[in-house]
């Protein structure tokens, strides 16, 4: 199937969804709107995240605004602020995975998945993206200067990143089916960032 017609699928069915429910306040519908800087970002990434959540079937494990104890062994995570925690994304997300120098609309996208993926599986969903703009990369998770002239050359369109953020889910649960409980969650996520 054509990459076109599998993304306007995965939109259909969003929009459907949106028809269907409306479970918070978070607004329901694919963002059109390009946020760019983190001080943007980051409510939206925020909220996505959430509060204090310690779910033994969460592959996160113990979590506040979505920093792990995993990660973070040193942090009271129950206790952890939100301006706390915007000082870890901003550090240890936004400028150590250099998000400034990217495209103006891949900023947001690559900077929540590196926060919800992990930086590794977030630049290999880039490169595959890149891959189906005509880049020839290898699928290996490094930002290095072949990463960066390809993304300068074959630079993917947002719905392009999207759709390769969500084939990862799709492929996370068929790997480990337990985690099917959290897939329309991140489904919207992918289609709202």
């Amino acid at each position: 199937m054509e990459l076109r017609k599998i993304i306007e699928f995965l939109i259909s069915l969003f929009k459907k969804s949106n028809i269907e429910t409306d479970q918070n306040s978070r607004s329901n519908t694919m963002r059109e709107e390009v946020l760019t800087s983190f001080d943007e970002i980051i409510e939206l990434t925020l909220e996505h995240e959430g509060g204090y959540v310690n779910d033994p079937k969460d592959l996160g494990g113990e979590t506040n605004f979505g920093i792990a104890k995993r990660f973070y062994p040193d942090v009271d995570i129950k206790n952890l602020t939100k301006e706390q925690a915007k000082d870890i994304y901003k550090k240890d997300y936004w400028d150590k995975n250099k998000v400034d120098d990217l495209p103006e609309n891949l900023k947001h996208i690559f900077f929540d998945m590196a926060v919800n993926q992990g930086r590794g599986s977030a630049v290999k969903i880039l490169q595959r993206a890149i891959n189906g703009k005509g880049g020839k990369l290898t699928v290996d998770g490094g930002f290095g200067p072949g990463t960066k002239a390809a993304l300068a050359k074959h630079t993917p369109e947002l719905d392009r990143v999207r759709c390769y953020r969500v084939k990862y889910y799709m492929d996370l649960v068929a790997r480990k089916p337990e985690q099917e409980r959290f897939l329309f969650g991140w489904f919207r996520r992918a289609l709202e960032v």
